[in-house]
C-alpha cells in the first residue's frame, strides 16, 4: 500500500476576515473521510500572519482539528517574504515573524522519514536571508543521509517554471539566489518530487527528471488578467501516492462543497484588484 499525502496549500485563514474557511472547513471534511496518512500545508496557511499574530493561532486551530497527523511550511504571508522582493504589500521575512510562525506551527524546516522515502520540508522564504543557515546545514545532512530513499521535497514557492537555470527575478519563483542556495545545499541529492503552492494553479510536470507538482489553493484562484495560466485554476488539494519502491502518483482533488472562488470577488482581503 503506498504512502497517502494530502497537500493542501495557500489555505488564507483569518478569525477576523473568514471569507476561506468554509472552503477548508469542506476539504477537511473529506480528508477525516479519506484519512491520509499525512497532511501537508505548503504554505500561506493565514490571510495574513506575517502582520497578524492571532490568524497564525486561528489557523493552527483550524489544523488540529483536522484530526489527522499534519505538518505545515510557511508562506509569504505567513511570515513575509524574501529580502530581494520588493513588495509594497509585505515586509521581508525577519526574526521575529519567523518566531511567532516557529510558536504556533514548530520548526519551519522538517524532515520525516516514511518506507522508501524521505520527505524535506523547507522556507522557501528564508533563503537568501540571514536566517537562512541554520536551514541550509539541516537540509545538506538531510539531504546527504538519506540513505538511498528517493527525496520529496516540499516548499512554498516553486523551484522555478519551465528551467531551473531561469534568471528572471520577481515574486512567483524562487529567484535564482535563493535557488542556488537551495541547490548547493542539496548537494548531489536530486529530489524525485519537488511539491509547492503559491501559484494557486494545478499543475504537473517533469523538469530534467523531476517531478515538479504544482499545488492549487483549498481558497480561491487568481484570475488570467492578474497571473498567467500556467496550469489548471480550481480549487482543491493534491493527494500523493508514494510508494516503496520509489514511484510516486499524484492527482488533482476537488471537492463540490469547496467552490472556486476568484480573488477579485474579496476585495477586503486584499484590496481591490
Amino acid at each position: 500500500m503506498p504512502f497517502r499525502i494530502a497537500q493542501i496549500s495557500d489555505t488564507h485563514l483569518s478569525r477576523t476576515k473568514p471569507f476561506f474557511v468554509s472552503n477548508f472547513n469542506a476539504i477537511a471534511e473529506a480528508l477525516r473521510a479519506s484519512k491520509p496518512d499525512l497532511v501537508i500545508n505548503t504554505g500561506d496557511l493565514t490571510l495574513n500572519g506575517a502582520e497578524e499574530a492571532d490568524e497564525l493561532a486561528f489557523a493552527r486551530e483550524l489544523h488540529q482539528g483536522l484530526g489527522l497527523r499534519f505538518r505545515a511550511i510557511p508562506g509569504n504571508h505567513d511570515l513575509g517574504d524574501n529580502i530581494e522582493i520588493e513588495n509594497i504589500h509585505q515586509h521581508p521575512i525577519d526574526a521575529e515573524r519567523r518566531a511567532r510562525y516557529v510558536s504556533e506551527f514548530g520548526e519551519d524546516f522538517w524532515r520525516v522519514d516514511i518506507p522508501g522515502w524521505r520527505l524535506i520540508g523547507c522556507n522557501a522564504q528564508a533563503f537568501g536571508s540571514d536566517l537562512s543557515g541554520p536551514q541550509e546545514d539541516f537540509i545538506a545532512t538531510a539531504a546527504a543521509k538519506a540513505n538511498g530513499r528517493a527525496v520529496a521535497l516540499f516548499i512554498h514557492k516553486p523551484l522555478c517554471d519551465q528551467d531551473p537555470g531561469e534568471a528572471v527575478v520577481g515574486g512567483r519563483f524562487l529567484n535564482p539566489g535563493p535557488r542556488a542556495k537551495l541547490l548547493t545545499a542539496l548537494g548531489n541529492c536530486r529530489p524525485a518530487v519537488i511539491a509547492c503552492g503559491h501559484v494557486h494553479q494545478y499543475r504537473s510536470t517533469d523538469i530534467g527528471g523531476q517531478r515538479h507538482v504544482w499545488a492549487p489553493s483549498t481558497a480561491f484562484i487568481i484570475p488570467d488578467v492578474h497571473q498567467p495560466r500556467y496550469g489548471t485554476k480550481r480549487v482543491g488539494y493534491v493527494e500523493h501516492s508514494l510508494f516503496e519502491d520509489g514511484r510516486h502518483d499524484r492527482r488533482l482533488v476537488e471537492i463540490p462543497a469547496a467552490p472556486t472562488l476568484n480573488i477579485v470577488d474579496f476585495p477586503d482581503a486584499y484590496g481591490p484588484r
